[in-house]
């Protein structure tokens, strides 16, 4: 199995929980103190060894694309001005070496159809796919702990963590068995189940490594609610076939894609800045609201 080179960002929703925020400006470029959320994703992807960013993008996302290229009027400013910390830090959001690919969902078909939209870039090769509402607080990296796995056991692996048996509606939820190598093998997945019918509360968060046989199911699959191709439906498919790990991986995450997980991050992430870290754990505990001792 080769090398995983290549990553895509499913970016084209809509995040309508974030109106009026995201009316015109995507909702992954929602900042985390000085961050948007898509540029944590990349720079996880980055530090997995991931050179290939490909995204799949929509309507009202050129604030995306014109993030990660370079900004000619920007730039000379600050180096007219001497700002020259800032001009690296404007230079720097994308590495010299990194390849960003823009492909466009004409239709809002779902996770599974974005995915989909990749397969001319993608080719026969491993990938990684990120959701960048998954904001994940871990060293290293979790998409640099499933490379790693990747490389010693060359599956399909779905980033997993458990949830509270009330909120299996929200997640694809797996079932798993451990073989004989330790590995936690998949034996079913099923999507946003209700609490009563879920076969457990292990839920795949937004971190993907797939083969790319996943891309023949994906083109197979039925529509489900909404219209929607579900790459859960597809994972459930590829598991005839090949088998698929779950990995559970070491970090904190934060669901940036509900109010409350967005402003839990900006807390965790705001308390450990090194720019403003103190003097807002300062002002946190001058409100009696997480600041420390």
């Amino acid at each position: 199995m080769k090398k995983i080179t290549k990553a895509v960002f499913p970016v084209a929703g809509m995040g309508s929980r974030f109106l009026p925020a995201t009316k015109a400006s995507p909702k992954e470029m929602m900042p985390v103190v000085d961050k948007p959320l898509i540029q944590y994703a990349v720079e996880e992807a980055v530090a997995a060894g991931i050179t290939d960013m490909v995204f799949i993008t929509g309507r009202n996302k050129r604030a995306i694309e014109d993030h990660f290229d370079m900004a000619y009027e920007m730039e000379a400013e600050l180096e007219a001005r001497g700002k020259h910390e800032l001009l690296r830090l404007v230079q720097e959001t994308v590495p010299s070496h990194i390849n960003c690919i823009y492909i466009r969902q004409s239709e809002p078909l779902g996770l599974g159809h974005a995915v989909l939209c990749a397969a001319p870039v993608v080719g026969n090769e491993p990938f990684a796919v990120l959701l960048a509402d998954d904001l994940i607080d871990a060293d290293p990296p979790v998409l640099k702990q499933m490379v790693d796995a990747f490389d010693a056991h060359p599956y399909s692996l779905l980033g997993v963590q458990n949830v509270p048996p009330a909120d299996t509606g929200a997640y694809g939820i797996v079932c798993i068995e451990p073989d004989s190598d330790g590995l936690q093998q998949v034996t079913a997945i099923v999507e946003k189940p209700a609490p009563e019918q879920a076969p457990s509360n292990l839920a795949v968060i937004g971190r993907y490594v797939l083969t790319p046989r996943i891309f023949h199911h994906l083109r197979r699959v039925q529509a489900g609610t909404g219209g929607e191709i579900q790459l859960t439906d597809a994972i459930a498919a590829l598991l005839e076939e090949e088998s698929v790990l779950a990995f559970p991986f070491h970090g904190i995450r934060y669901d940036c894609g509900a109010k409350i997980g967005y402003l839990k991050a900006t807390i965790a992430y705001g308390r450990k800045h090194p720019e403003v870290g103190q003097a807002f754990t300062e002002f946190l505990a001058s409100l009696n609201v997480g600041g420390r001792p």
